[in-house]
């Protein structure tokens, strides 16, 4: 790779850059700003901060990631996937710790681009990511019941958990008001039917405006929460305090496991999300200057008041679809919504609660992705089916940290279940040239040569397989065709080092055919190759076979 592989995409594009393409990304960036402001107060609220948190979000961490970025239309801030890690972090250990997470998480997304590893990604299972995704989307649709329904909780009842919000709503049944749940019926309507009958203006727009006139002007709805009744509205600049703020090596460790989640899921989500707007724009993006920029970006967001951020793909989509093509747009979108918090915030206090809840509800649909888990579990392998299924499970029951640590760790073992079964070490069968029609198509072996064949790749999940080779009492050279082993580790090397082993203490010369590049390579540093001799390496089996007959 060149010596450019963190360049951010701004100055690649800059260089073409006409007044017409101006004009387009301008209006792209204020299109977006107005669709990312209802949903960046209701993804704070959802994630137990306060309203503003939000849009300081989208404004840090949208400008940094846009101008450091490797992404043409990329647009960061506050997503639904963060939701419930920072509602976990913030109850366990205060806004405090979700600094120290959030900073720490930023270094690893820095470092890991730093170090090229934006291609690594890959790696992780679509199993997984679809089943904490789903995972997350039940968690935040769980947790929307209470404002959609109007309930109220019980003096110090504050649920975190999936489970316990479940528990606490159906405590709270006696409270269900009508009103709230007309509000949110008619806002949730919105937000479905708009869409298939004007696309030009955002629905969610649509909806907070219904919302807040319903509140306003029907009788007997004055009695629905709004976010002014629940949260302190700011206006200005934020004032960022660094009170319980620990930065110590024991304050570092109790937040390390949520800092290293919010930088895989930061990743995942922003690379994703770049994938899917290379397609709309056919661009092509740069995979570690973005884990660089959003490494930055969390960190400019946690100073700036924010929380956790990432590549969000609705606006991202939205602003490909507007016309935005670099990241002009997304500088744009945050400066637009810098304007709404020095003068236009305390007016989103008028927002009812259940139209927060309708859009998060609609957040939550589309990120579940049901269509697709339906048909993984339709149409995959069992071993897939069960990794995403646990993973979804233990995302709703428990947490995101451990439905990854898990799901991992699951993918990795039936993956390697999975690779041994598909390896083998088979022994050619001797037949009877004479006797057989299609000897013409069969190699002669002679009668004290023992020649078996190794497919698949040699790991410590398969070495036992080498020493199961059997040799015969009348054996004098023992050939293994490895065509078909594109990779040994340590474990295999040391079978096989056992099986020459056996072969010397037998009088048996050990001949190897056809050993690839990286088994070869192994081989050489190991010291095995030395031992078995450079004559006993064949680099094929008729070579092998004669190399055999003359012994």
């Amino acid at each position: 790779m060149s010596k450019c592989y963190i360049k951010p995409k701004l100055f690649s594009v800059i260089k073409n850059y006409s007044s017409a393409q101006l004009v387009k990304d301008i209006t792209a960036g204020i299109i977006v700003a107005i669709i990312a402001l209802p949903l960046s107060i209701a993804l704070a609220i959802a994630s137990g901060v306060e309203p503003a948190c939000g849009v300081y979000t989208a404004i840090a961490a949208g400008f940094v990631v846009s101008l450091l970025g490797g992404s043409r239309v990329q647009i960061a801030g506050p997503t639904a996937a963060f939701a419930t890690i920072v509602a976990g972090i913030v109850a366990s250990k205060g806004m405090g710790g979700l600094f120290v997470a959030t900073v720490l998480a930023g270094i690893i997304l820095i470092v890991m681009g730093l170090c090229k590893l934006g291609s690594l990604i890959k790696f992780i299972p679509t199993t997984i990511t679809v089943g904490f995704t789903a995972g997350i989307a039940v968690t935040i649709l769980v947790g929307q019941i209470k404002d959609f329904l109007g309930l109220s909780y019980g003096a110090g009842v504050k649920p975190i958990e999936t489970i316990e919000k479940l528990k606490a709503n159906i405590a709270a049944a006696s409270t269900f008001t009508w009103q709230a749940l007309v509000v949110g019926a008619v806002c949730l309507a919105i937000l479905i039917i708009y869409p298939r009958l004007e696309k030009r203006v955002p629905p969610s727009l649509i909806a907070v405006f219904a919302g807040i006139l319903m509140v306003k002007f029907i009788p007997g709805m004055e009695s629905v929460a709004t976010i002014d009744t629940l949260y302190d509205i700011p206006s200005g600049l934020p004032a960022v305090s660094f009170e319980g703020i620990d930065f110590s090596l024991s304050g570092i460790a109790a937040v390390l496991p949520d800092a290293f989640t919010i930088a895989i899921l930061a990743a995942i989500e922003s690379l994703l999300s770049c994938v899917v707007a290379d397609g709309m724009v056919n661009s092509h993006h740069n995979p570690n200057a973005e884990l660089v920029a959003q490494g930055v970006g969390n960190i400019a967001s946690v100073f700036f008041g924010g929380i956790p951020a990432t590549g969000a793909i609705a606006r991202t989509a939205a602003n490909a679809k507007n016309g935005g093509r670099t990241p002009i747009a997304g500088m744009v979108h945050a400066v637009v919504l810098l304007l709404v918090i020095l003068f236009l915030m305390p007016y989103a206090g008028l927002i009812p609660m259940p139209t927060i809840a309708a859009i998060l509800i609609m957040v939550a649909y589309n990120m579940s992705e049901w269509r697709r888990f339906v048909k993984i579990c339709k149409s995959s392998p069992k071993s897939d089916i069960i990794v995403m299924v646990i993973t979804f499970a233990l995302t709703v029951i428990f947490d995101l940290v451990v439905a990854i640590e898990v799901g991992m760790m699951l993918a990795a073992i039936l993956f390697m279940k999975r690779m041994s079964d598909e390896s083998s070490v088979v022994g050619w069968k001797y037949i009877d040239h004479e006797n057989d029609p299609d000897s013409i198509d069969l190699r002669f072996v002679p009668k004290n040569v023992r020649v078996y064949e190794i497919s698949g790749p040699l790991f410590f999940g398969v070495a036992e397989k080498i020493l199961d080779i059997k040799l015969k009492d009348y054996t004098k050279v023992l050939i293994i065709r490895m065509r078909s082993v594109p990779a040994l580790d340590a474990t295999a090397m040391n079978s096989l080092e056992q099986l020459f082993d056996k072969c010397k203490k037998q009088g048996v010369t050990l001949i190897l055919s056809h050993v690839n590049e990286q088994p070869l390579e192994v081989m050489k540093k190991s010291g095995f190759y030395e031992a078995v001799g450079e004559e006993n390496f064949c680099p094929h089996i008729d070579e092998a076979l004669k190399r055999g007959a003359e012994i």
